[in-house]
């Protein structure tokens, strides 16, 4: 579970990596020196970069910068998804950005990425509609239009900064913290009630010093990710036709209106609302 480093080979012929991944059954948590953009449609999942933890619905577009941690995005999907990933080196058109001013601006979005850059809206919609048809081109149409690609991006306002710093994998070495016993005993307790001794003695820190480190990691207490983290679930059971009873108690709240309160505060909307517009039928 502990970080690991990617080996990025371009696809023979070409200067990038063009894929689509399926990792939903693993835990991923990894970097590389490679800058990356990541394409997902799922009914919800998890988006982890760097210091950044939050949900995503229904999909999700970020560029991610060189040896910046993160996690596959396909994470603990339980619904058919889809996605597409695109690996590249900073150089992989030589000198090309510092000698042609026509690239300025891709070069600038390049230098935001350590942060971590999600895009929203018709930006995530023009860029989803190019990256679907790039299998279906040779490798030299595949090129120009990865470049028209980086230039909706460098162009677009439909953008967050993930994180505030820098948080490359420079800043992770010397970490005996590993995210992932952490992920791992959220997931198998969320549903119960998980307990913050517990997982605090299983990364060797004490209760305080755990909860120091997961506020300054996750901009959140431990309990209100385990919260957001139990949303997330919920939204995937009550688009398996569970009732909203049946998921509140599933994903372990104890009172229906608090459940029904917490919902709409994260997600902006109430349980039921959420299922009239996912799910084909009302429960």
């Amino acid at each position: 579970m502990k970080i690991k480093r990617e080996v990025v080979l371009p696809d023979p012929g070409q200067s990038f990596k063009l894929f689509r991944p399926s990792l939903r059954n693993s835990f991923y948590w990894h970097y590389h020196p490679e800058y990356e953009l990541v394409f997902v449609e799922a009914t919800n999942g998890i988006r982890h970069v760097g210091q950044h933890i939050s949900s995503y619905m229904e999909s999700d577009l970020v560029l991610i910068g060189p040896n910046i941690p993160h996690l596959n995005f396909d994470y603990g999907v339980k619904t058919e998804y889809r996605q597409i990933v695109v690996q590249l080196k900073e150089n992989f058109l030589g000198d090309a950005f510092n000698e042609t001013p026509e690239l300025s601006g891709i070069q600038k979005l390049f230098d935001r990425a350590y942060l971590g850059l999600s895009f929203s809206g018709k930006t995530k919609e023009t860029v989803a509609a190019k990256l679907r048809i790039m299998h279906s081109l040779n490798h030299f149409e595949q090129l120009l239009c990865l470049l028209e690609i980086f230039q909706v991006l460098a162009t677009s306002k439909e953008v967050i900064e993930l994180n505030e710093s820098d948080t490359s994998i420079k800043l992770f070495l010397n970490d005996k913290i590993r995210m992932g016993a952490i992920y791992k005993y959220i997931h198998a307790n969320y549903n119960e009630t998980p307990d913050v001794n517990k997982v605090a003695a299983s990364v060797h820190l004490s209760t305080a010093a755990f909860c120091r480190y997961f506020k300054k990691q996750t901009k959140m207490t431990f309990t209100d990710f385990v919260n957001q983290y139990r949303i997330t679930q919920a939204k995937t059971l009550l688009l398996q036709d569970k009732t909203i009873s049946e998921t509140c108690y599933e994903v372990g709240f104890e009172s229906l209106s608090y459940f029904n309160k917490l919902f709409k505060r994260i997600t902006g909307e109430n349980p039921s609302v959420f299922k009239r517009r996912y799910a084909k039928d009302v429960a």
